[in-house]
């Protein structure tokens, strides 16, 4: 068995392409050699930001040989279909054939064998076809070449079994030979690296070429070399994995510096100064042991140099410096407006060309806020209107001009210099939250009501006018919004009317929006919801059906009220009375509903109790009677545990009815009654849940 080495070198590929380019050539070459019939013990691939690489081993020498056997017409069948058989099969004669005894008479077979080729004149076809169909977000032509990629396209490495494949790859103007040379690290080691194996490529790209190929011992040593500097220090690195991955993309040859910040930008809002660290420069911010912010810095060279590094950091304080210098100025310039003045420069951005301008949607979100504010306990609701009012007021500061990942959050400062009361602050900053399901979900309750509102807004105005998700297209994050709601309620335990918060925050779009109806589009919306609660709830192992089971009732907008019955229905059909239960309630429908078919008319009129004439049918139409007035008075008082034991007495005279009654009887009315009286139970386990979505 032999092994595969490839190599594409490049100039630099994004990081945050590499790990996706990586696996995309795995799974490619791997496709192409299954399909070619190699067999493979294992696969693995490489990244660097020059490099993609693929080491494949257990590959053997050649392909297996392949007998193929095709039917082919009747002996004596006409001359045309024997004509087009042979030319099918590739033969020339029927000589090459054999006849076989078949059920349908004697029958022409066609064997042909194959004999396998060298695996070494097999690869340079499939790994050329897997660099042609890696696909990137984004890619380029250069020089005269047809070919796009994600960046020029310099050489191929490609060695089988120690031997350097041949062949040529294509750009369509320029072509690359295939070889066994690369590169090393473009200043440490600008000269080529001869390599026919994986160890030999390896150890290659380390010594001399000071390149770690994998992406996980970069990360592994700048991780580590962070956590002893900052100890020297007597600091902490502030925990970012994202940055970590993102950075062990963007060197080859990882040294990790230290360097110092001007104590005079340590009075801008530590989220300034780690937004200008991270995003624009990609520095680890480092911690005091209070967890405060240290006026230090992490920088990842990709190079080492004579002076250990001291060249390299002082231009980093210095580039850090200006940009810090910019984001004080912002900061001080800012404060001398304050936010309520600016709101009327909201009116300058369009929100959406159907849904008005963003000055707009805040009067709406205002007003909804303060509607949204009487079901959360604790909610000022001047503080609410105060707070809906100002949240967006940072879009026009200088500052989120130039950091736009601060909206929010340099509101909040704002707000503070401002005088605005803490919990007013506090929302503007929480009011976009939560943005994902990793995101904290705010609690204070002037922040819920804004974050609701500001949510719901868009969502009906979505659906006012038409601009639902369609498929995975999801332009506006409005599944993350429903999403969002959904944490904010169930999180918080609101006892929130859904239906009517959507009707009250169509009315204002409605004198702006087109083409907008009532209540369709709010029943809708709400059934979105009901889509993403089975998202939301699905993580956390409840059953899709269940929920299906009850938002299928209709008439239930208040999510705290729809999963108390969810998790009471999940208890009870985990339980064998519920289990039994489901059934009998089944075998009671599909009986319903094969002889409503066939009589053309519904049984759901009440039974006639004087008709009954077995013991077995009078218990259960008194059962029935307990159990439905039982359980309509323990939904009245939000009591679905207690509904569901109430049920529960129904198994046994449901049991006995099936065990001893004969549905179908003869006499008409004695069936007609017995089928009423399967409608009973039908109706009265659908006062809790459609058990008929109930799977399994």
């Amino acid at each position: 068995m032999a092994e595969l080495l490839l190599e594409l070198f490049s100039e630099e590929i994004p990081a945050r392409m590499q790990a996706r380019a990586s696996e995309d050539l795995k799974r490619l070459v791997t496709d192409g050699l299954a399909a070619a019939g190699l067999s493979f013990e294992s696969a693995e691939s490489f990244a660097t930001p020059r490099r993609l690489a693929l080491y494949v081993d257990g590959l053997p020498a050649r392909q297996p040989d392949i007998r193929e056997e095709r039917k082919g017409p009747r002996v004596g069948a006409p001359d045309a279909a024997i004509a087009g058989f042979l030319r099918g099969a590739g033969l020339e004669s029927l000589d090459q054939c054999e006849k076989r005894e078949t059920p349908k008479g004697e029958v022409w077979f066609a064997v042909i064998e194959k004999p396998g080729r060298d695996t070494e004149s097999v690869l340079p076809d499939i790994l050329a076809a897997a660099i042609r169909k890696l696909a990137w977000p984004k890619s380029m032509r250069w020089a005269h070449n047809s070919f796009r990629w994600v960046r020029p396209l310099h050489s191929i490495l490609a060695a089988f079994d120690n031997v350097a494949l041949r062949g040529e790859f294509d750009l369509g103007g320029e072509t690359i030979r295939l070889g066994n040379r690369t590169w090393g690290h473009r200043f440490l080691h600008p000269d080529f690296i001869e390599a026919t194996n994986f160890e030999e490529y390896v150890e290659g790209l380390r010594n001399p070429g000071h390149v770690i190929l994998d992406a996980a011992a970069r990360r592994k040593i700048i991780a580590e070399a962070l956590r002893e500097l900052a100890a020297e220090a007597k600091l902490t690195v502030r925990d970012d994995p994202a940055l970590l991955d993102e950075v062990a993309g963007l060197v080859e040859w990882p040294v990790v510096l230290m360097g110092d910040i001007d104590e005079a930008f340590m009075t801008v809002p530590p989220e300034v100064l780690t937004t200008a660290m991270r995003t624009h420069q990609k520095y680890f911010a480092l911690e005091r042991p209070d967890g405060s912010l240290a006026p230090r810095f992490a920088v990842v060279a990709n190079i080492e140099t004579k002076d250990g590094g001291k060249r390299i950091v002082a231009g980093n304080e210095r580039v850090l410096r200006a940009r810090l210098s910019d984001a004080r100025f912002f900061w001080d310039q800012d404060r001398k407006q304050t936010l309520s003045s600016r709101t009327t420069r909201l009116s300058d951005i369009t929100f959406h060309a159907r849904l008005g301008t963003l000055d707009q949607k805040m009067d709406r979100v205002q007003a909804l806020a303060v509607e949204i504010a009487r079901h959360v306990p604790g909610a000022d609701r001047d503080r609410v209107r105060a707070a809906a009012r100002l949240a967006k007021a940072d879009l026009v500061t200088e500052m989120v001009g130039e950091f736009p990942e601060l909206q929010g959050v340099m509101g909040r400062y704002y707000a503070l210099a401002d005088g605005e009361h803490e919990e007013v602050a506090d929302a503007i900053r929480d009011h976009y939250a939560p943005q994902g399901p990793n995101d904290s979900c705010p609690s204070a309750p002037v922040s819920v009501a804004v974050a609701l509102a500001d949510k719901i807004d868009t969502l009906v105005g979505f659906w006012a006018i038409d601009e639902k998700p369609t498929g995975s297209k999801d332009p506006y994050a409005l599944r993350r919004a429903a999403l969002g709601v959904i944490r904010l309620i169930v999180e918080n335990r609101l006892r929130l009317p859904l239906a009517e918060i959507f009707r009250i925050a169509s009315h204002p779009i409605a004198e702006s929006a087109t083409d907008v109806s009532g209540d369709p589009r709010i029943s809708d919306l709400l059934s979105f919801f009901a889509d993403r609660l089975k998202v939301h709830l699905r993580g956390q192992g409840v059953r899709h059906d269940l929920i299906a089971a009850v938002f299928a009732l209709g008439g239930e907008d208040d999510l705290l009220r729809l999963l108390a019955r969810v998790e009471a229905l999940q208890d009870f059909i985990a339980s064998d009375d519920g289990a039994n239960l489901l059934t009998a309630y089944r075998r009671a429908a599909n009986i319903l509903r094969i002889e409503e078919k066939r009589d053309g008319v519904s049984y759901r009129e009440d039974p006639d109790a004087r008709a009954y004439t077995q013991r077995e049918e009078e218990a259960l139409g008194l059962a029935l009677d307990d159990t439905s007035k039982a359980v309509e008075a323990a939904i009245a008082q939000e009591d679905f545990a207690g509904s569901m034991a109430k049920l529960a007495a129904l198994r046994a005279p449901v049991d006995a009815f099936f065990d001893e009654v004969t549905v179908n009887a003869d006499d008409p009315a004695l069936r007609r009654n017995r089928l009423r009286l399967l409608s009973r139970i039908r109706a009265t386990m659908e006062m809790i849940a459609d058990f008929s979505q109930i799977e399994g």
